[in-house]
């Protein structure tokens, strides 16, 4: 990959993941409610989706699931239903005090499900791959420079989100004011899952 491919390969990775979605949501969720520490095993789980899935592209399994018309509307759906229920009991318990100390794993497996079952993030690395991806060059040769830069890029965006939530779960505001930003991501849940569950199959 040449030093402009790889420039413009950041550029769209770093919107790619910026972007505030499912997983921003829920990491900015641990965060407040964890804390900086205990939140960062979500974004753990998020570079464990992203690793597999650029693997994936690698090996071209992504251009078939996204071929796969009824594939991509069985995981559309099981995805929207999956956000919304989250949204769903967010909202319920955000008057209740959450766990100082939740076990690590159920945050990483929590963070790994809303990763996974993102069916329009397979489009995503889909898009990644058959924009920049060089089919005259071997595959192996740029995802050398393709995984780091796209799992460190990963990483310090869903740190800064995490950190930001903690940060606000940190603050002197009231308690009324940490209830509502918990219904407001509650709200962005369900708001997420709808659109999953209303998004076409995506073209190639």
């Amino acid at each position: 990959m040449s030093l402009q491919g790889w420039i413009i390969f950041t550029s769209f990775w770093a919107v790619f993941v910026v972007t505030p979605g499912p997983n921003a949501v829920n990491c900015m969720s641990n965060g407040m409610s964890f804390g900086l520490r205990q939140g960062l095993w979500g974004v753990l789980a998020i570079l464990t989706q992203a690793t597999v899935f650029l693997l994936l592209s690698a090996f071209g399994i992504t251009a078939l699931l996204v071929a796969s018309e009824t594939g991509f509307m069985v995981a559309r759906f099981i995805g929207a239903a999956f956000l919304i229920f989250l949204g769903v009991r967010s909202w319920m318990v955000a008057t209740t005090l959450p766990k100082l100390r939740p076990a690590a794993g159920s945050i990483y497996r929590r963070a790994l499900a809303i990763a996974t079952i993102n069916a329009k993030s397979v489009a995503g690395y889909l898009a990644a791959f058959s924009q920049f991806v060089q089919p005259n060059l071997p595959i192996w040769e740029q995802m050398f420079v393709i995984m780091p830069t796209a799992l460190c890029i990963t990483a310090l965006s869903y740190t800064g989100y995490t950190a930001l939530g903690a940060a606000l779960g940190k603050s002197a505001m009231a308690k009324v004011f940490n209830v509502t930003l918990r219904r407001c991501l509650a709200i962005c849940f369900i708001i997420y899952g709808v659109l999953l569950g209303s998004a076409s199959v995506p073209s190639g």
